[in-house]
């Protein structure tokens, strides 16, 4: 197989335009006060697990489950959309369980980094890429997801209080719409 690096930088920014990890920076700070940190490592390894599990066994997985990608992403837009909500108006939906662990992995690794829509377009870049560019773009997104979990003290002292909050509700708006493109991309497939 000779390698293209055009088809490696597609499939990476297509995977960085669906992970959005920059677009996540108020959601995850605001997580990071709640539940007394993010641990970066863990957070970076689980969702990169998920992802990689995905690449190689995301059909089958679901099919055991009884579930379809439909339904499966359906369900992350519902989580996407609270979590949006709680950023536009301030209030909390999600309680902090100051567990930087558990929360590590819920919702920082799942949904926020390796959701539904990052999952179902893994499943789907395997339609016109080989495995291998995927698995090079997973692992270079998975270096800046680590890399800003890393910097957001320094990113929170950038921004400053007034900008933080400004941002929070830009993107939070942001993860609305997503959300509902999202839901009403797969609920049209009920009922069929």
């Amino acid at each position: 197989m000779d390698f293209q690096i055009d088809q490696l930088l597609t499939v990476s920014f297509t995977l960085f335009a669906v992970i959005d990890i920059v677009g996540s920076i108020p959601l995850l700070i605001s997580l990071k006060d709640k539940m007394g940190g993010i641990r970066s490592f863990q957070a970076t390894f689980v969702s990169g697990g998920l992802m990689i599990l995905f690449l190689f066994a995301g059909r089958p997985f679901l099919r055991i489950l009884g579930l379809d990608i439909r339904s499966f992403a359906v369900g992350g837009s519902i989580v996407i959309f609270l979590l949006g909500l709680e950023m536009v108006l301030g209030h909390e939906i999600f309680k902090g369980d100051k567990d930087a662990k558990s929360g590590s992995v819920v919702p920082i690794a799942f949904p926020i980094i390796a959701g539904s829509g990052t999952l179902t377009t893994i499943m789907s870049l395997k339609a016109n890429f080989d495995e291998t560019y995927i698995l090079a773009g997973i692992i270079i997104n998975l270096i800046v997801v680590y890399i800003v979990l890393k910097s957001l003290k320094m990113i929170e002292h950038a921004l400053g209080e007034a900008g933080l909050l400004a941002v929070r509700k830009f993107f939070g708006v942001i993860l609305l719409a997503i959300a509902v493109k999202i839901f009403s991309s797969n609920i049209g497939a009920f009922g069929k």
